[in-house]
């Protein structure tokens, strides 16, 4: 499952109007010194993807990314500390930091 805030809907739908093709977005991991976290890109579909609709936008997951990290919700936060994307998941937590971090 993929859920996305009306929020977060509302500020994709701005960011893409200011983008040229593509206009779907894909739901990646990265690694960092907290461990794996969910993250966001403008992309093509590819062979191994999952596409989804959500709210008028479109979507991309690689299948067992997200067999691995539903249900994935979407919201846009703002805080005193500034404003951005949260992307909440059940994606394993994984080792803290693979080594070669500045703030390992």
């Amino acid at each position: 499952m993929l859920e996305v805030s009306d929020k977060a809907s509302e500020m994709i739908k701005e960011f893409l109007k200011t983008q040229e093709e593509p206009h779907t977005i894909r739901i990646h991991v990265h690694a960092g010194c907290g461990g794996p976290a969910l993250g966001m890109a403008l992309d093509d579909l590819q062979d191994s993807d999952l596409q989804f609709t959500e709210k008028g936008i479109a979507f991309l997951i690689e299948k067992e990314l997200f067999e691995d990290a539903k249900p994935i919700h979407i919201d846009f936060i703002e805080t005193e500390q500034g404003s951005g994307f949260k992307l909440t998941s059940n994606l394993p937590a994984g080792a803290a930091c693979g080594g070669g971090c500045s703030c390992c």
